[in-house]
């Protein structure tokens, strides 16, 4: 079983080829000029500006994130409103790359795994169309300065720059060849070790996880 190459959406296909042979604001720019810094290493250093974050609860535990809408406010605005309606309650991350990603957001994946929570049994006519599922609509990149490195929040797509919808994906490390062509959003400051777990995943072919990594609710809260 394996995702279809047309409407795998985390990289393009030069992306992913990449990878492959490797593994495989007015404030900012004064900030900037204070600092001694250019602009985009401001970009890249600032501090969120968003009051709320996010715990996303999987089944390896909880990952806290704050969100950048300073740099990508329409992408911050769309995942805070289908988290808020239960959007992605009950979702799986369906793609794991060890060193690379962790791929979810797509609401094809509630369903597909066997009795057990593994591929066993699996009913692998809907496990062939995770990654495909968006919210029915999509959005506009808003490629910015700042770094796809270990717990940044990015937006999956097709090849199309403004082809998101909801699929997202944390990174796993340094991501250089990822930096102004995905859309980066927010960055996890809490749970290290359970980003870990989940990248650690057992997966087979097609990055599938055997064993059902789910996301099993994502809650929006004030910043402490």
């Amino acid at each position: 079983m394996r995702c279809p190459a047309a409407v795998r959406t985390t990289m393009s296909a030069a992306d992913t080829s990449q990878r492959r042979k490797v593994l495989g604001t007015a404030v900012a720019t004064a900030f900037g000029i204070a600092a001694g810094l250019h602009t985009t290493e401001a970009v890249a250093n600032a501090a969120s500006e968003d009051p709320e974050i996010m715990t996303i609860t999987t089944t390896a535990g909880d990952m806290v994130f704050e969100f950048w809408p300073e740099v990508a406010p329409k992408t911050v605005a769309n995942f805070k409103k289908l988290a808020k309606e239960g959007y992605f309650d009950g979702q799986a991350f369906h793609r794991i790359i060890k060193g690379f990603v962790i791929q979810g957001g797509d609401p094809n994946t509630k369903v597909g795994y066997g009795p057990s929570g593994t591929l066993e049994g699996a009913d692998g006519s809907k496990v062939r169309k995770w990654g495909t599922g968006d919210p029915g609509y999509k959005i506009d990149a808003e490629f910015n300065e700042r770094k796809h490195e270990f717990g940044v929040l990015s937006m999956a797509r097709s090849a199309s720059p403004n082809s998101a919808g909801s699929q997202f994906f944390v990174c796993l490390g340094s991501l250089k060849s990822l930096d102004n062509k995905y859309t980066t959003f927010g960055k996890m400051i809490k749970g290290d070790e359970v980003l870990k777990a989940l990248g650690n995943a057992k997966t087979v072919k097609g990055d599938y996880p055997f064993e059902r990594q789910g996301i099993e609710k994502v809650t929006i809260s004030p910043a402490e």
